[in-house]
């Protein structure tokens, strides 16, 4: 069974939530909605034009569901929760390097791309997820305590031989 790093928490809450809201919402989205989302994405992502702007979106939608549920479900490891974040935020962000206008020169975003641009925090967590946050720093602390404690064993195992020796060579 996979138990809960609690460190993980509150970025797989806050992430998962967020997301799972904004899929919720698309699936309900109109005509508009879908034409205007379709549009925005084939023109970055050319293999998209042909799919029909109405099931685009629901496949969005469904997606973003995804997500958030993978990140919300305790069962979930957090190294697999963080994979996926990772492409879905990816994805995003591709959204925003390939799109004429999102951002200057520089990469800093501009009005309109500031909506898009912001999501590179959930990058920032899902990579965080993948390298285990507190998880490997228990582990290893964990390690060095054993360890410490097996050698202290062995010193005074020797301490108490050497002691018994000495004992042994005055009788």
């Amino acid at each position: 069974m996979t138990t809960v790093d609690l460190a993980q928490v509150p970025q797989r809450l806050a992430t998962g939530a967020f997301i799972l809201n904004s899929g919720l919402q698309k699936w309900s989205g109109d005509e508009e909605t879908a034409a205007g989302l379709h549009g925005f994405a084939a023109g970055t992502y050319p293999f998209l034009e042909d799919m029909d702007p109405p099931t685009f979106l629901k496949a969005v939608s469904v997606g973003e569901m995804a997500v958030g549920t993978t990140l919300l479900a305790p069962f979930v490891p957090g190294r697999l929760a963080g994979l996926v974040l990772s492409g879905f935020s990816a994805g995003m962000l591709g959204l925003y390097l390939r799109t004429p206008g999102m951002h200057d020169g520089n990469l800093r975003p501009t009005q309109q791309g500031t909506p898009i641009a912001k999501d590179i925090w959930m990058l920032g967590i899902g990579v965080a997820l993948v390298l285990g946050n507190g998880a490997r720093r228990a582990e290893k602390k964990a390690e060095r305590r054993v360890a410490k404690a097996e050698k202290r064993a062995a010193v005074a195992e020797l301490k108490a031989g050497k002691k018994a020796a000495k004992v042994a060579d005055r009788a």
